[in-house]
């Protein structure tokens, strides 16, 4: 199973963290990992102009993500990260996680599947990825041109828990109120990594570890290790 070699669930910041800065930026991303998360976990796009963008909305005031090119991003979006920006933050700390979300819209084909496939199989620490998506088209597009890179599927709806097994990728992300103890061991008779998304109190993440999760994305770092501390080892 992936990360095998941890003691305890991951605790990741969802999009950094979500309040006193921007989330999905480099500010984020730091105020979570020095808060004592385990990594974090964040959304990247393609610009108009081939440029990997970390953002989770589709759109901005000015159109969508994918029409824009990166200098019209960085105007209206001046702390706006590039992925090339964020992993170089995260040279800086060796140990941290990151599960990298690809945003793609079904039958959307830019390019960006291949781009993110490069960039990452380039990346030293490629080893402390996990890229997850709501697009399994797009997860088979990665899976062809970096089969070294772990996958998840992310989802949010009962019926799409099986799926999850049948499309064979490492890792599902359910959402939280489907991280039940019968389901994830359902999950872990299959070898998958169970990360649920997203916990936004302490009680929240505190029931996702006791069923079992592996890992347990939230934006808040307090309420993430406050629920650790309460539940000890698990």
């Amino acid at each position: 199973m992936l990360f095998a070699d941890r003691k305890r669930p991951l605790l990741l910041g969802h999009r950094g963290v979500r309040e006193g800065v921007r989330e999905n930026t480099l500010a984020a991303f730091q105020r979570a990992i020095e808060a004592g998360l385990d990594g974090v976990e964040f959304d990247v796009q393609r610009s108009r102009d081939g440029v990997l963008v970390v953002y989770h909305d589709f759109w901005i005031d000015r159109g969508f993500i994918h029409r824009l090119t990166y200098p019209e991003l960085k105007e209206a979006l001046p702390d706006l990260p590039t992925l090339e920006e964020v992993l170089a933050l995260f040279e800086a700390y060796p140990r941290a996680i990151l599960n990298v979300e690809l945003k793609s819209i079904p039958g959307l084909r830019d390019g960006r599947t291949a781009e993110l496939a490069g960039v990452l199989s380039g990346w030293a620490g490629k080893d402390r990825v996990l890229v997850s998506s709501f697009d399994p088209v797009a997860l088979f597009e990665l899976r062809a041109r970096a089969p070294e890179l772990p996958l998840g599927f992310l989802f949010h709806g009962f019926d799409a828990g099986a799926m999850a097994l049948r499309l064979g990728f490492e890792a599902v992300h359910p959402r939280l109120e489907l991280v039940v103890p019968e389901r994830v061991a359902a999950w872990h008779r299959e070898d998958r990594f169970v990360c649920a998304w997203p916990a936004a109190t302490a009680a929240e993440a505190r029931r996702a570890i006791a069923a079992g999760a592996d890992a347990v994305i939230g934006g808040w770092p307090e309420a993430l290790l406050k629920a650790q501390q309460e539940l000890g080892d698990v």
